[in-house]
């Protein structure tokens, strides 16, 4: 398969792994956060009761574990399809 054709058929494949990657990060982000701070969800910025630490701070974890996560999920994915198509897919 060419190059082109290869990050063509990988696109699908690429949108499904990115769905994967977010449930995959927003459920590690809550467990973590319950396990910090005791709370079953993370602040987000609409909440007026929470303070600047705490929502920055959230959303520094919310950030570096969907970065870290995606990375994860997206090398896999391309590793895999090379594996099968022997081309790599980025």
């Amino acid at each position: 398969m060419s190059g082109a054709a290869g990050r063509l058929a990988y696109k699908p494949v690429g949108l499904v792994l990115g769905v994967v990657a977010g449930a995959t990060s927003g459920f590690l982000v809550r467990q973590i956060w319950r396990r910090i701070s005791g709370d079953d969800e993370a602040p987000t910025v609409a909440d007026e009761e929470r303070g600047w630490a705490e929502i920055l701070g959230a959303a520094a974890l919310q950030g570096a574990i969907f970065a870290l996560v995606k990375a994860a999920v997206e090398k896999g994915g391309a590793t895999g399809t090379r594996r099968v198509t022997g081309t790599w897919p980025l």
